[in-house]
């Protein structure tokens, strides 16, 4: 145990010699740490957000969209489209679905007196803020008759609402147009802000799917581009998905063994696909910060191998005073454990710094896992016994005559 103390301070004694080395040193492993941290909390910050999200629309949402079909292996257009009769044979068919709306979209210009937007025009069908989880700030929802009677009707988001209209204004009543035609605004959207990918969810409007075939983007009666279901509850997902299937199989007039032209996916298997990517984007980030660890291990290596060559004789005369062979192989060794260490405390540190920063910049809630910290640490010291032994092997295989001649 005495041997040991004596070559932490002897290790320690060498590291502060050489400060500006031993600071160069250090960088190369403080910043593989600090990347590290940063990846991984930013990484779980985002995944968190984006499933938070989903969960948010509720994991009973079942979405059905047209699909390509493949003859003889050429993708072909969908033998048919989706219609709002197909949404109200599964509201009255499915038993595990309790309620049904319609969806289209397309990008349009806005216009309200000299100010125009280039936002999003979305037609949508009864229940469609309900399922979607939509609530507004200001006025009222569509009622059956906006419905009916194709009513030049809007609901406006909030970024739309600013654009047009100015923060502080009131605009339930006023009018925009789309196209050439007027449509009076009656409600306005809960403001919801960017989602993690930078979409400004508030740049939207809304109107009856009616209004939106006639006067927006023009097609057949009945044709929308998506439909969204709600399963009764979480349970019932699986069961209403296979009854989805099995009614639109029929209507579309699509045979067991033959691919279908629509698509059907759930809350849960979105959720599944953005974790798959999440993590493989974070696998990769963290390889390129491991990198960065790589690079200061050999770093390390380097000064090492450059302060055995430096002290030789040193060594020689420690040897000839009765050190043993393996006394000069812990010494560098813990020399080069604590350049490593010192590395990845400062780097902990450094990336704890940057994760508050990001924390205050963006806004959200980020979490270091204690994973994290320790396996950074652990890192940390398996880089400076890795990179430090060759070096350490080299000092204590040294001959002690020729140590001491050593110039």
């Amino acid at each position: 145990m005495r041997a040991l103390f004596a070559a932490i301070r002897i290790s320690v004694r060498a590291i502060t010699r050489a400060k500006v080395r031993a600071a160069l040193t250090i960088l190369g492993i403080l910043i593989g740490v600090a990347a590290v941290v940063v990846v991984v909390a930013l990484g779980n910050a985002v995944r968190d957000r984006v499933i938070g999200e989903i969960n948010s629309l509720g994991a009973n949402i079942i979405f059905i969209f047209p699909e390509d079909t493949r003859s003889s292996g050429a993708r072909t257009q969908p033998r048919a489209r989706l219609t709002e009769d197909d949404a109200q044979a599964l509201l009255r068919e499915a038993t595990s679905i309790s309620a049904v709306t319609v969806h289209s979209a397309t990008a349009a210009q806005v216009i309200a007196g000299d100010r125009n937007i280039a936002t999003q025009v979305m037609g949508v069908g009864d229940n469609y803020l309900q399922i979607k989880g939509f609530d507004l700030s200001d006025g009222d929802p569509f009622t059956a008759a906006d419905l009916r009677t194709k009513a030049k009707v809007v609901i406006l988001g909030k970024t739309v609402k600013d654009e047009l209209f100015g923060p502080s204004s009131d605009v339930i009543g006023e009018y925009v147009r789309i196209g050439k035609y007027p449509f009076r605004v009656v409600g306005l959207l809960t403001e919801k802000g960017q989602s993690p990918f930078g979409e400004d969810q508030d740049n939207r409007v809304i109107m009856p799917i009616g209004a939106f075939r006639a006067r927006v983007l023009r097609s057949p009666p009945g044709r929308v581009q998506m439909i969204l279901a709600q399963a009764s509850d979480d349970l019932t997902v699986d069961r209403a998905v296979k009854q989805i299937e099995s009614i639109l199989r029929q209507r579309h007039k699509i045979d067991p063994d033959d691919q279908p032209d629509f698509g059907v996916r759930t809350q849960a298997e979105i959720r599944k696909s953005n974790e798959a990517t999440f993590a493989t984007l974070t696998a990769l980030l963290s390889s390129v910060a491991a990198i960065s660890l790589l690079v200061g291990g050999i770093g390390v290596m380097n000064v090492m191998l450059v302060s055995v060559t430096e002290r030789t004789r040193e060594i020689g005369i420690r040897m000839a005073v009765g050190a043993r062979r393996g006394d000069i192989l812990v010494q560098f060794l813990i020399e080069a454990v604590a350049l490593s260490m010192l590395g990845g405390l400062f780097g902990l540190a450094l990336g704890l710094g940057g994760i508050a920063a990001l924390a205050r910049s963006l806004g959200w809630p980020f979490a270091v896992p204690v994973q994290a910290v320790v396996a950074s640490l652990v890192t940390s010291g398996t880089v400076g016994v890795v990179f430090g032994f060759l070096p350490a092997r080299r000092a204590s295989n040294l001959d002690p005559i020729e140590a001491l001649r050593y110039e």
